[in-house]
């Protein structure tokens, strides 16, 4: 599996489900539209996933194809994934501020990848238990529209993923305000890595041999 970043809350998933045969599915989560300030994804997408209906998380134009959206909570089976997505709100006010986000879990070759779109707020014991074990984390750190620094780093200790990609914070092109960067949350958690990547392969057997592992991403 190949992991892709493109900015903000944005990647791409090339994976190779089982029982498909060399066929390479391409799924992408919350593309943004270029007011970001970010170059949109593009390219061809078999699936796309948005966690809300804010300009920043649900650009489907920019994508080529004709792919699978799915925009609302529920299990689905599509093109050999099994995805599911949880409802939970985008602040600390049941959703009175910003409305609601979905927050998914992709299960390929193996792993399982947790991305939890634009959430504001703790997910509920429930929700954990759904969230389960988690190979991947995709989490948002910047405050503010999302969980913070330090609000990100008690979540991470509670799901106790094998990889952590941290999200949604203020770099030096994105034109959202009122985020802040990553400091706060690699302070927080205490070993991220000096370095930025583009992307990242993963297999299930490095995932099961090694220790929680923060990745810095970069567009």
């Amino acid at each position: 599996m190949n992991i892709q970043y493109y900015g903000h809350s944005c990647f791409k998933i090339t994976t190779k489900p089982e029982g498909r045969g060399a066929e390479d599915i391409s799924l992408f989560i919350d593309p943004f539209e270029k007011e970001v300030g970010l170059k949109p994804p593009q390219g061809q997408a078999d699936i796309v996933l948005i966690s809300h209906g804010h300009f920043d998380h649900n650009n489907t134009s920019s994508l080529k194809g004709e792919p699978v959206i799915i925009n609302t909570p529920g299990e689905f089976a599509v093109k050999g994934l099994h995805i599911i997505g949880l409802d939970t709100f985008h602040d600390k006010s049941e959703g009175a501020e910003r409305g609601r986000n979905t927050v998914f879990i992709i299960e390929t070759e193996d792993l399982r990848i947790c991305h939890m779109g634009d959430i504001g707020t703790e997910p509920t014991p429930e929700q954990l238990d759904e969230i389960g074990e988690v190979d991947v984390l995709m989490i948002p750190v910047g405050g503010t529209f999302t969980l913070d620094g330090k609000e990100a780093m008690k979540l991470v200790h509670k799901i106790e993923p094998k990889t952590v990609i941290p999200m949604h914070y203020k770099t030096k092109d994105s034109k959202i305000s009122d985020i802040q960067d990553e400091k706060e949350f690699c302070d927080e958690m205490g070993n991220c890595p000096k370095e930025k990547i583009n992307k990242i392969t993963l297999k299930k057997k490095d995932s099961e041999e090694k220790g929680m592992e923060i990745v810095l991403m970069t567009a």
